[in-house]
């Protein structure tokens, strides 16, 4: 980790010390239509008062995109907490952002700790849409978190700069399937080939498919008949400000 940096408490990360700005989070909710349950709730950064997601990123640069990578961590761990989440949590974090994987992890384990959340419930997300200035480094990264025991995933799989190339590199334990690939697949059959083919990928990997973005019951009927069982979307709920959300399941 760079010098400029220093160790914070998760109390002073969840407060958002040193970034200059506040911010909160929202959660919105990954369902399982096999067991109609809810599988996980992934968690997304707010502003203070329920602004968006691009109002707080906005803010974030070159000098304060550590701090912010960490404090998201802690935050969101110490807010599902005190919302008695029974389920996995999803983390986005930012790869660019993380110098010493081990450095990151031992905040992650400590707001664990602290907030009474289950380290083996812990989803790290990493978006493909964003480009990878060190890949061996972001493998280091994945690596890392599941030998300490965390769960990965890929988001936005589909859209960004790797495609299948993550997932010759390391195998995450789930890929959430971009909106792009998503949107309007009941009427287009070139979407429906490349998802079934990407899920029989996945399913020789042994990597769950996740579909988002999700806002019709047609859409939602063609992946279910691809063989999709974990799904997020409008569909089934909308992001609740530092709340949980209910579900309208299928």
């Amino acid at each position: 980790m760079s010098s400029g940096y220093f160790p914070l408490s998760c109390a002073e990360c969840a407060a958002g010390a040193g970034l200059g700005f506040d911010f909160s989070m929202a959660f919105q909710p990954i369902i399982n239509t096999t067991y109609k349950t809810v599988f996980s709730y992934e968690a997304l950064v707010r502003g203070p008062n329920n602004e968006p997601a691009s109002w707080v990123l906005s803010q974030v640069h070159e000098h304060n995109r550590y701090r912010f990578d960490q404090a998201c961590r802690v935050k969101a761990i110490k807010t599902a907490s005190e919302l008695g989440m029974q389920t996995f949590l999803n983390i986005n974090f930012l790869p660019n952002a993380v110098y010493q994987p081990e450095t990151c992890i031992r905040t992650t384990l400590q707001a664990a700790k602290e907030y009474h959340f289950p380290v083996e419930k812990i989803i790290f997300e990493v978006t493909e849409g964003e480009k990878v200035s060190d890949p061996i480094h972001l493998d280091a990264i994945m690596k890392e978190y599941k030998h300490r025991g965390f769960l990965t995933a890929i988001d936005d799989f589909g859209a960004g700069y790797s495609g299948l190339n993550l997932l010759a590199k390391f195998q995450p334990n789930y890929v959430k399937l971009d909106m792009a690939l998503t949107r309007n697949i009941d009427k287009d059959r070139i979407k429906r080939t490349i998802v079934n083919s990407i899920i029989q990928v996945c399913r020789e990997l042994d990597i769950r498919v996740i579909a988002e973005g999700i806002e019709t019951k047609d859409e939602f009927a063609s992946l279910q008949d691809l063989g999709v069982t974990l799904f997020q979307g409008y569909l089934f709920s909308k992001p609740a400000f530092e709340s949980l959300p209910s579900v309208n399941f299928p």
